[in-house]
C-alpha cells in the first residue's frame, strides 16, 4: 500500500484511553441507551415477504416527519405559553425552531420523489386503510396553528385516548387566539367576540382585528415587536403552504388522480387544503395597505 507522505496526514483515528466501552451502571449508559435505539430501529417493520426495497423508505419517512410533527407541536405549544405569559422574544425564538423543522418536512417530500408508481404499487396493498389524515400529530399541529375542525376527530373515535386529547387541544386556545388576546392587553381595542370566544370553533375574522394590524402595519416602528411577530406567522403560513403543496406533487407524481387508501379523493381531496388559511387577517391587511 502506497504510504500518504503529506506532512500530518494520517490513516486513522485511534481511540483515546479515556473514551467509553460500553455500559457501566443501570440507568442511560450509552448513545443507544438515551435514544432506546434497540426500540427505535425495530418500528420499522416491513410487511412484504420478501422485502419491497421502498416499503422501508416509504415507512422512515413518515415515521420522521411525525417525529418532526411531535417536536413541531412541542415548540408552538411553548410559543403560545409564552406569548400568553407577555414574553415575546422568548416565543419568538421557538417560531424560529418551528420555522427550521418545517424546513426538514419539507425536504423530506425531496426524498420520497426518488421512489417512483411500480416502487410503490409494489406494497400500497399493505397499507390496507390507513392514510396520513388519520395523523393525529398532524391534527394537534392544525389545532394549535387554529384550523379548527371537529369533524376529524371522528376519524379517530377507535381510540379513546387519541380523542380526549384531541378534544382538549380543540378546547384550547390556538397560537393566534393569544396574539390576539396580546393585542388586546397592548391595548389594541379588540371586543369580547375575539377574545372570550369559543375556542373549539376557528376564528372568522373581526373588522377590530384588521384595524389592529393595519395601525401596527402602517407605523411598524412603533409596534417592532408585534410587526416582527406578525411576519414570523407569515413565515410559518408560508412554510406550512409549501409543505401541503410539495405534498400534493408528490402524491400526484405516485399515484395521479387515484382514490386514497383512506377512502378520501386523492389529490382532490389534498388540494383542498391549498386553500386553507391560518392566519388570514394577515392576508387581508395587504389588501388595505395596498387599496386604502
Amino acid at each position: 500500500m502506497r504510504k500518504d507522505k503529506r506532512p500530518g496526514s494520517k490513516l486513522h483515528r485511534p481511540l483515546e484511553p479515556g473514551i467509553k466501552m460500553g455500559s457501566t451502571g443501570k440507568g442511560p449508559q450509552t448513545y443507544s441507551d438515551f435514544l432506546q435505539l434497540d426500540t427505535l430501529l425495530s418500528l420499522q417493520s416491513m410487511l412484504r415477504d420478501p422485502p419491497q426495497r421502498d416499503e422501508l423508505l416509504f415507512i422512515v419517512i413518515h415515521q420522521v416527519s411525525e417525529l418532526w410533527l411531535k417536536l413541531m407541536h412541542h415548540e408552538l405549544s411553548e410559543a403560545r405559553r409564552e406569548i400568553a405569559g407577555d414574553q415575546l422574544p422568548q416565543a419568538l425564538k421557538h417560531f424560529a425552531r418551528v420555522k427550521s423543522i418545517q424546513e426538514q418536512l419539507i425536504a423530506a417530500w425531496k426524498v420520497l420523489n426518488t421512489m417512483t408508481p411500480a416502487d410503490y404499487l409494489a406494497f400500497r396493498h399493505l397499507l390496507g386503510t390507513s392514510s396520513g389524515f388519520q395523523s393525529w400529530g398532524y391534527r394537534l399541529v392544525e389545532f394549535i396553528l387554529g384550523n379548527k375542525d371537529a369533524n376529524y376527530i371522528n376519524v379517530h373515535r377507535h381510540d379513546a385516548e387519541i380523542v380526549k386529547r384531541l378534544e382538549a387541544a380543540l378546547a384550547e386556545p390556538s397560537l393566534y387566539d393569544e396574539v390576539l388576546k396580546m393585542l388586546a392587553r397592548r391595548g389594541f381595542k379588540l371586543p369580547a367576540a375575539v377574545v372570550k370566544r369559543d375556542w373549539r370553533k376557528p376564528f372568522a375574522g373581526h373588522k377590530a382585528v384588521l384595524e389592529a394590524w393595519l395601525a401596527i402595519y402602517r407605523q411598524p416602528k412603533d409596534h417592532w415587536d408585534l410587526y416582527d411577530l406578525a411576519e414570523k406567522l407569515m413565515d410559518m403560513e408560508m412554510l406550512f403552504q409549501r409543505w401541503r403543496f410539495d405534498h400534493v406533487s408528490a402524491v400526484e407524481r405516485v399515484i395521479g388522480h387515484q382514490p386514497g387508501t383512506g377512502g378520501s379523493s386523492g389529490v382532490a381531496f389534498l388540494k383542498k387544503a391549498l386553500e386553507l388559511r391560518f392566519f388570514h387577517d394577515l392576508y387581508d391587511v395587504r389588501n388595505r395597505l395596498i387599496y386604502g
